[in-house]
């Protein structure tokens, strides 16, 4: 298999056709959290042809609407797969690396469109190949990694939104019913505030496991003060995440330092150079990789490397995106060994959870489908676009 990893990855392969179409789902409740409230989700499906010895192979990517994350809109998004990217990626023909390094010249600011754009090329390359995505992307060169665990399975977690305690806990205890044993809770918006809601949430759903995310809520004499009376609770936390503004470095590495919880890394990390930079620092124990915020495959996965290599482990999340991308993340997720958390539940707060197939989940755990690709049906232009 190795060799025929190598083989596909080396391989010339033509991009034939782009195109991009919006969609738009309300959620079934409003997803909140300490930057912004959302009610429901515009987002851009991208339609991928490659060429290659063996035909022409189809596949999709998607990119949710985050303007206060990325500073996409839905419409940017379309502009720019429907303008530069396609107008320069119609005319490639070469290897998967030398396609990610065009879309990074074309789109260097738009991490979302580059990452639907990826995402369909890897699948639909993929697909010319009979891969799973997954297997697929364990061949990738020099970080190959063995991709035994795609037919294994990972626990997810549900969010529970920022609100008022009594509604924080009734969401918290419809999870549990679910059949869901970790939740992730949105604190940040104040900490005295926070103590309650956590309280609430903790009396409503005794013996679950808990995800603090605190959204750069915090300030560093604020966030070693609470996270060391959390523990003394002795709660069962698994972690705090991106308890400090993004940019302060030096305030995560002081609270990790202090804290007897893990901290992980959301809004700090972006690319393999920010994983260098937080490890170098010690400024998380933890790093969640978003495909939307990386802007492609290649790159999430030498963020993973270099967890794997300093000793940390990592989750793999997403924004508030379609079922396309979280399919592609849960292969990420489920292929690569130093992802040991997901945080990939998303589609389940969608009205409309469309295109059918790619992972099945039960009682929180999330197993793909079997078949090349990503294993999803195609999702048609909508007939009431954005």
């Amino acid at each position: 298999m190795d060799q025929i990893l190598s083989k596909v990855w080396n391989q010339s392969f033509g991009v034939v056709g782009v195109s991009a179409h919006g969609h738009r789902s309300p959620l079934k409740r409003p997803f909140i959290t300490a930057a912004r409230r959302t009610d429901s989700v515009d987002y851009v499906v991208v339609d991928v042809a490659v060429e290659t010895a063996g035909g022409i192979f189809r596949a999709q990517g998607s990119a949710a609407e985050t303007v206060k994350v990325t500073g996409e809109s839905a419409q940017t998004i379309l502009r720019e797969v429907n303008g530069p990217i396609r107008s320069e990626l119609e005319r490639f023909r070469g290897t998967l690396e030398e396609m990610y390094q065009l879309l990074e010249r074309v789109a260097p600011n738009a991490t979302s469109a580059r990452a639907a754009v990826d995402v369909a090329v890897h699948s639909a390359v993929a697909t010319a190949h009979g891969l799973p995505l997954g297997v697929l992307l364990s061949g990738y060169p020099p970080y190959s990694f063995p991709s035994g665990s795609l037919d294994g399975e990972l626990t997810n977690d549900m969010t529970v939104s920022l609100d008022a305690p009594e509604i924080m806990a009734q969401r918290a205890a419809e999870a549990v019913r679910d059949g869901y044993s970790i939740l992730k809770i949105k604190l940040g918006s104040d900490p005295e505030a926070d103590r309650v809601r956590l309280q609430s949430v903790m009396d409503a759903t005794p013996g679950v496991s808990l995800r603090l995310d605190a959204n750069q809520g915090w300030t560093t004499e604020q966030a070693i003060r609470l996270i060391n009376e959390l523990a003394d609770t002795e709660l069962p936390i698994d972690l705090i995440e991106q308890p400090l503004a993004r940019e302060d470095i030096a305030g995560m590495a002081k609270v990790t330092a202090r804290s007897p919880i893990p901290i992980m890394a959301d809004e700090s990390l972006w690319s393999p150079v920010d994983a260098d930079r937080i490890i170098e620092h010690s400024a998380a124990t933890l790093l969640n990789i978003k495909l939307a915020k990386t802007g492609g495959l290649q790159p999430a996965i030498q963020i993973a490397h270099k967890a794997q290599e300093a000793g940390l482990s990592c989750m793999v999340g997403a924004m508030m995106e379609p079922r396309i991308s979280i399919a592609a993340a849960a292969h990420l997720a489920l292929g690569h060994p130093a992802v040991t958390m997901i945080d990939l539940d998303p589609p389940a707060w969608f009205a409309n959870d469309v295109p059918r197939g790619g992972y099945t989940e039960s009682e929180g755990k999330l197993r793909l489908n079997q078949g090349p690709g990503l294993a999803l049906e195609t999702l048609e232009p909508a007939e009431d676009p954005l």
